[in-house]
């Protein structure tokens, strides 16, 4: 089933009512009602037509949360365009690796974001971009879709190497959206606040595609902020709230009479995109009166496993799979592990991807017999319950975000006095981890100069805490770095 399909079945009868809510980063409200929505990316797709575009074609988006990401996002469901959203806090090196990688005819984006892309790149205005599709006809056009049909390319650094485009089908989105919406029993009653960044697949995949499907009202926003966040529930009212860790870490710092009144109204917390201590989990239990619902999905797949709605939550797991999903843990060599045993988490369904885009060999790797290898290490109990206990690989998630270490250790290489470098992750209360660097350095070793050129070349999220020197990197006999020799680091 296509996407504009199932969002047509659920959106029937709802053309005047509001469905969007944009809280503006000056405090207004701007608002949309569904049939308002249907007509902008009626206009927009037109006008994408008319500049050239058509099904298959790829198309970036470079945007912080606004309205027109998800008039975007429909103009291209409805034109068989494939989207590429791209990580705002990403700079020069990140950028480059992406555009060059997946060729989109242009980037939407803003003059200050521009400011960041790599020189040559077609660059369309956001906000020229939605005066020019003001004056094409609302009548809606659509390019025949299925299934197969691909809608975006997402990119992930994964388990390897630099960052691959998961190629995501309208039917990956679909399958995604209502299973979450039955399973979480999302309706058009629900109020959901959404500060989930819509380039990545939490905010746009759960987020925007549960909404569209369930008809309910959006309250989105620019981004998460704290300081803002009890006046949001205070207005808004949610009855649903998705977030990563850090989000709900610092919904902790709110007064206890004040987070038990918003839990009351709260009717489903998610967490994902991080592990979420048991810790956190149990103090929000206590302060908001409401259990957090984590559970756990990748780039390449959606979502994969989740704790029930209605049954236990349990602390320190991501649950059960859910209904569209087959899983296994393996060992090595793919075969299933005993209940109790730790071993590779692999999945088959739906939702998983088409492969990775112009990546042969990569998609090769990750699947086998049409099971997806995830890369992480987990445990199943024998009721089902699946703990995730790691990466195979070295990958550190900060704040919900994707961190290779392998990608700053090879910038790292590169400045001057840097002989070696091993970036690992170090556990951080409010981000989950935090990238650190050890170097062996020379006497031209300036970290100063080398924190700057790295601000310069890699997003925020990426930046070392701190840079720590060490003689030499603990190596096994054929030369790989031991990095769980290297000397713990303390703030």
């Amino acid at each position: 089933m296509s996407l504009l399909l199932l969002f047509d079945l659920s959106l029937q009868g709802r053309a005047g009512v509001r469905g969007l809510e944009f809280l503006q980063p000056d405090g207004t409200l701007a608002t949309r009602t569904f049939g308002e929505l249907e007509a902008a990316s009626n206009r927009l797709a037109r006008l994408l037509r008319a500049r050239g575009l058509a099904t298959g074609d790829r198309l970036a988006f470079f945007l912080q949360n606004r309205p027109e990401v998800i008039e975007l996002w429909l103009a291209a469901v409805k034109l068989g365009l494939i989207l590429i959203p791209v990580n705002v806090l990403y700079r020069a090196r990140e950028l480059a690796h992406i555009l060059t990688d997946a060729a989109p005819t242009a980037v939407v984006t803003t003059p200050d974001l521009a400011a960041h892309l790599p020189a040559g790149t077609a660059v369309w205005d956001v906000t020229a971009l939605a005066a020019a599709a003001a004056g094409e006809e609302a009548t809606r056009i659509a390019a025949p879709a299925d299934a197969d049909t691909p809608l975006s390319l997402i990119y992930t650094s994964g388990t390897t190497g630099a960052a691959k485009g998961a190629v995501l089908t309208q039917g990956n989105f679909a399958t995604n959206a209502l299973t979450l919406v039955t399973a979480w029993r999302i309706s058009a009653a629900d109020r959901f606040l959404c500060s989930l960044p819509l380039f990545h697949v939490h905010g746009l995949a759960n987020g925007i595609h549960c909404w569209l499907l369930s008809g309910c009202v959006l309250r989105l926003t620019e981004r998460f902020e704290h300081a803002r966040a009890a006046a949001w529930f205070e207005e808004f009212r949610p009855t649903l709230f998705f977030g990563v860790p850090a989000m709900f870490i610092r919904l902790l710092e709110l007064p206890a009479d004040q987070a038990r009144v918003f839990g009351g109204r709260l009717r489903l917390a998610v967490s994902g995109s991080a592990p979420l201590p048991a810790e956190v989990h149990a103090r929000f239990r206590e302060l908001y009166g409401s259990v957090i619902l984590e559970r756990y999905g990748m780039t390449e797949t959606l979502m994969n496993v989740g704790n029930p709605y209605e049954g236990e939550r349990r602390p320190g797991t991501v649950g059960l799979p859910l209904a569209h999903v087959a899983l296994r843990v393996c060992d090595e060599a793919g075969v299933t592990v005993p209940v109790g045993t730790s071993g590779e988490v692999w999945v088959k369904g739906p939702n998983v991807c088409a492969g990775y885009w112009r990546r042969p060999e990569a998609t090769a790797a990750a699947w086998r017999d049409g099971w997806f290898r995830t890369g992480d290490i987990g445990v199943l109990a024998p009721d089902g319950y699946l703990t995730l206990q790691g990466r195979r690989s070295d990958l550190i998630i900060s704040g919900g975000f994707n961190i290779y270490p392998r990608e700053m250790e090879e910038l790292l290489l590169e400045q001057p006095g840097v002989k070696e470098a091993a970036v690992v992750g170090t556990p951080d209360p409010v981000r989950g981890e935090v990238p650190v660097a050890y170097v062996v350095a020379g006497l031209e070793f300036d970290e100063a100069a080398v924190a700057a050129r790295l601000r310069e070349q890699l997003a925020s999220f990426k930046q070392p805490r701190a840079f720590v020197q060490v003689p030499a990197l603990p190596r096994t006999a054929l030369g790989k770095v031991q990095k769980h020799l290297l000397p713990p680091w303390r703030a």
